[in-house]
């Protein structure tokens, strides 16, 4: 499982959605959380968010596990 961290701009980029509605989910503990790595900046595990998007494309297709 890979633990290479990516940056809030990857994660929109990777499920279209706007930072507003990222940190919605990830208050309402539907998207994995982030983690600090600075003062101001924080990261997301690259597997987790992976894991999250294919899940949503599982749902999508009916393929709930």
């Amino acid at each position: 499982m890979s633990k290479t961290l990516i940056r809030l701009s990857e994660v929109l980029r990777r499920t279209g959605y706007s930072k507003a509605w990222i940190y919605r989910l990830m208050s309402q503990q539907r998207f994995p959380a982030a983690i600090k790595i600075g003062s101001r900046s924080i990261a997301f595990v690259e597997s987790e968010v992976d894991e999250w998007i294919n899940q949503r494309i599982a749902e999508s297709r009916g393929e709930v596990a």
